[in-house]
C-alpha cells in the first residue's frame, strides 16, 4: 500500500494495479476479437486433447451418432436462447436513452451546465470529441499546477519539496495522457484506457494534506492557489465518468451487434454437425487420432464463439468498473 505522505502514484493505471503487460493486455488493451478468438482455440486444444486421453475410441463408442446429436442439439438451444438474452440486454441499454421530454430535457441541462463549469476552467468552448475534451481539462490542469511549482521561502522545505513533487507530477503525469489521447478516436478503448491514467483522486488527497498539515505556512493566496488546482482535479473526474459511461454504452451495443452477427454462423455450423456427423463420417485417422475428434472440437469451439466474444467484452468492461469504483478521492484497491 503506497502511504499517504507520498505525493505522487505510477503514471499508469496497470502500474498502480501491479498487474503484468500480459494480463492487462488480455483484460483491457487487447483486441476483443483476437482475445475470443484466443479463448476459442485454447478452448478447442484443451477439448480435443481431453476427449482423446479420455476417450480416444470415440468413433468406435459414438457409432450411431448419439453423442453429436446431444452436443450439438443443445448447442443450438444455447445459442439461441443466449442471443435472446444479448438482444434483451441490448434494449435495456437503449431504454436508459429513451424518456420523456422532461427527463431529456434534464439529461441535457445538466451535461450543459458541466460543459459551462469546464468552458471557465479551459477558457474556451469545449470541444465536442471526447479525447479532446480530456485533453483541454488536463492541459488547464497543468497550468494550475505550474503556479503552485514556484511557491518558494515558506520557511518549510518538506512543504516546498511536496509542491514541487505535485506539481512535477501532475505536469508529466498529464502530458503523458494528453499524449496518448491525441490519436485516439471514440469508440476504441484508446480514450478510455489513456483517461484511466491520470490518477486525480490521489492527487486530490494530496492537495487535501498540504493544505490542512500546512496551513500555517501558507499564504492565503498560495492556499487559493491549491483550491483552484483541487477544482480542476475535481472537474476531471465527473468528466472522465462521463466518458467511461458513453464507452460502456458503445461497446454492450457493439457486443450486441457482433453476437447476433456471429449467432447465425454458430447455428449454422451446429445444425451441420447436428444433421451430418456420425459414425461413417470421418472414419480415419492421423497418427493415432481419429478425425472425428478435431472435427467435433473445431465444430464445439466455433459454436461457443459468440459466448467467448460475450467473455471478452465483458472482462473489459468489468475490470474498468473495478478500478474506477469511486469518483471521489477514495481508492478501494491495494495499490
Amino acid at each position: 500500500m503506497c502511504p499517504e505522505t507520498e505525493v505522487n502514484t505510477h503514471d499508469t493505471v496497470r502500474e498502480r494495479a501491479d498487474t503484468s503487460r500480459v494480463v492487462s493486455w488480455l483484460l483491457l488493451s487487447g483486441n476483443r476479437l483476437v482475445i475470443a478468438g484466443l479463448i476459442a482455440l485454447t478452448f478447442f486444444i484443451i477439448f480435443t486433447t481431453g476427449v482423446f486421453i479420455i476417450r480416444p475410441s470415440l468413433y468406435q463408442v459414438d457409432a450411431e451418432g448419439d453423442l453429436a446429436e446431444r452436443l450439438f442439439s443443445t448447442m443450438i438451444i444455447v445459442i439461441v436462447t443466449g442471443t435472446t438474452i444479448v438482444v434483451t440486454f441490448g434494449q435495456l441499454i437503449l431504454t436508459q436513452e429513451n424518456g420523456p421530454l422532461g427527463d431529456q430535457f434534464e439529461r441535457l441541462d445538466g451535461a450543459m451546465e458541466f460543459r459551462e463549469r469546464a468552458s471557465v476552467l479551459i477558457g474556451a468552448p469545449c470541444s465536442t470529441k471526447p479525447s479532446i475534451f480530456l485533453s483541454n481539462i488536463l492541459r488547464a490542469t497543468s497550468k494550475r499546477a505550474d503556479r503552485i511549482h514556484d511557491i518558494e521561502d515558506t520557511g518549510n522545505k518538506q512543504l516546498e519539496t511536496d509542491l514541487q513533487d505535485l506539481s512535477e507530477g501532475i505536469f508529466e503525469n498529464a502530458e503523458n495522457v494528453r499524449a496518448q489521447l491525441e490519436p485516439a478516436e471514440f469508440g476504441t478503448f484508446d480514450v478510455v484506457s489513456a483517461a484511466l491514467d491520470f490518477d486525480y483522486s490521489w492527487k486530490v488527497f494530496q492537495v487535501e494534506r498540504i493544505i490542512h498539515e500546512h496551513s500555517d505556512d501558507l499564504t492565503s493566496e498560495q492556499i487559493e492557489s491549491l483550491e483552484e488546482l483541487k477544482d480542476a482535479l475535481m472537474l476531471y473526474g465527473p468528466a472522465r465518468e462521463y466518458v467511461k459511461t458513453l464507452y460502456f454504452q458503445w461497446s454492450l451495443i457493439v457486443l450486441s451487434q457482433v453476437i447476433l452477427t456471429t449467432a447465425v454462423p454458430a447455428l449454422i455450423i451446429a445444425g451441420t454437425m447436428l444433421v451430418s456427423l456420425d459414425g461413417k463420417t470421418f472414419p480415419s485417422e492421423t497418427m493415432g487420432v481419429e478425425h472425428v475428434i478435431p472435427v467435433t472440437g473445431a465444430a464445439f469451439s466455433l459454436s461457443l464463439l459468440p459466448f467467448m466474444i460475450f467473455i471478452s467484452y465483458i472482462f473489459r468492461i468489468f475490470t474498468v468498473a473495478k478500478r474506477t469504483l469511486a469518483i471521489d478521492p477514495l481508492i478501494p484497491r491495494q495499490s
